[in-house]
């Protein structure tokens, strides 16, 4: 059995959709920050598989440059998350409507 790129992408789509969906409908930030993870690696992999049907190396390069600065966006992103319940001693979206209190 040969996997072609159809098969990835489709994957690929339906990463993304799930996590596409978990933002719009969960309130938990956490929740809603790895659904955001989620469709970058949905991203990730959709680049994967055209670089490899491609047969060159630019979309895994290109994929290596944003798991690196996802490492980044994850380490302040979830510092923001830690602060928030810190302040409000709840990291669901709709007690976190307004930034002072």
């Amino acid at each position: 059995m040969n996997i072609g790129l159809n098969e990835y992408l489709f994957v690929s789509g339906l990463l993304f959709a799930i996590g596409f969906f978990g933002v719009l409908l969960r309130r938990n930030t956490l929740v809603i920050y790895m659904c955001m993870e989620l469709m970058l690696n949905a991203v990730n992999l959709a680049l994967v598989a055209f670089s490899r049907y491609n047969q060159t190396m630019d979309g895994n390069i290109f994929v290596f440059f944003i798991i690196t600065v996802a490492a980044a966006e994850v380490a302040v992103g979830l510092a923001i998350i830690v602060a928030l319940y810190r302040k409000r001693r709840s990291v669901e979206v709709d007690d976190l409507n307004a930034l002072s209190h």
